[in-house]
């Protein structure tokens, strides 16, 4: 089961087989096997590809549900369940896990040395269980039911801009104002030309930005530099705003806040070491008040 999901999360036998330590052969024996036990075809293989047939795209699901249990028994019985061991993988988005998810990375790995940390920033939606992650930090509404979560605070989508820029061109007082201004649009997390405003989210204007970023610091820098208004969470220009350098606009016309959650997949057991992550995250980001920013 596991060459199996090795080679379907792979894409083929020769990745599989790295990663596994094995021969490319050795691999391609082991799925033949696998196949006349079950009697069935797992896998459509040509001598440049690999695709996954029905059949086997229902086993795939089995055996990572199967193998995952499994780990769990293994660790149950080696004592992991009692105290922090092991590999702990933690998603968050990117300047949020920089500025607030990593000193907590830091002091969970500094207090319990037989973990090893692996930390995935990114401006994406990640899936627990196919990623191997074991805790995520999300921002926004949540849509998986199947996992676990708790509030730690929220944060708000603000319109920002250099007091320079303002000062040449004028303080925006209505989002249709927004049309005389010009934009900068960042390309990463919940962007989108179509800026909602109100707290229902049910007013909108598009905007056409003179400049596009593929990440909110990057269109952070080019606000601050005076090129233009840009829309970000109120965490990532926290600091920008309490040293003046950028200010907010369009205060009285904000959605609602994002609920920032922790986030694991929901199991009878959770190791000791998701446990105690996810109580120290609980502890560091709602003492932070985050929803105060």
């Amino acid at each position: 089961m596991t060459v199996f999901v090795k080679v379907a999360e792979a894409g083929g036998f020769a990745g599989a087989a790295r990663e596994l330590g094995m021969s490319a052969p050795s691999v391609t024996r082991v799925i033949a096997g696998l196949e006349d036990a079950l009697g069935t075809r797992l896998m459509q293989r040509t001598t440049r590809s690999m695709k996954l047939t029905e059949t086997g795209e229902r086993y795939l699901e089995d055996c990572r549900r199967i193998l995952a249990e499994l780990q769990q028994a293994e660790a149950a019985a080696a004592g992991s369940y009692a105290a922090p061991v092991g590999t702990l993988t933690v998603s968050a988005p990117v300047l949020f896990g920089r500025m607030h998810v990593m000193p907590i990375v830091i002091a969970f790995l500094e207090r319990h040395p037989k973990v090893t940390g692996q930390a995935l920033f990114v401006d994406r939606m990640t899936n627990l269980v196919e990623e191997g992650i074991d805790v995520a930090i999300r921002i926004g509404n949540l849509a998986d039911a199947g996992y676990a979560a708790t509030r730690v605070g929220s944060v708000r989508r603000v319109v920002c801009g250099a007091p320079e820029y303002l000062r040449q061109n004028g303080t925006p007082e209505t989002p249709a104002d927004l049309a005389k201004h010009r934009v900068i649009g960042a390309t990463a997390a919940w962007s989108t030309r179509e800026w909602r405003f109100g707290k229902a989210g049910e007013a909108s204007t598009r905007v056409s930005p003179a400049l596009y970023c593929n990440t909110n610091d990057a269109a952070i820098s080019a606000a601050i530099a005076g090129f233009g208004l840009t829309r970000v969470p109120s965490y990532q220009i926290a600091e920008e705003l309490r040293l003046g350098t950028l200010r907010t606009v369009l205060q009285d016309f904000e959605e609602e806040p994002l609920p920032i959650h922790v986030v694991h997949a929901e199991r009878r057991h959770a190791s000791a070491k998701v446990r105690s992550f996810v109580d120290l995250c609980v502890e560091r980001l709602r003492g932070k008040h985050l929803g105060t920013v």
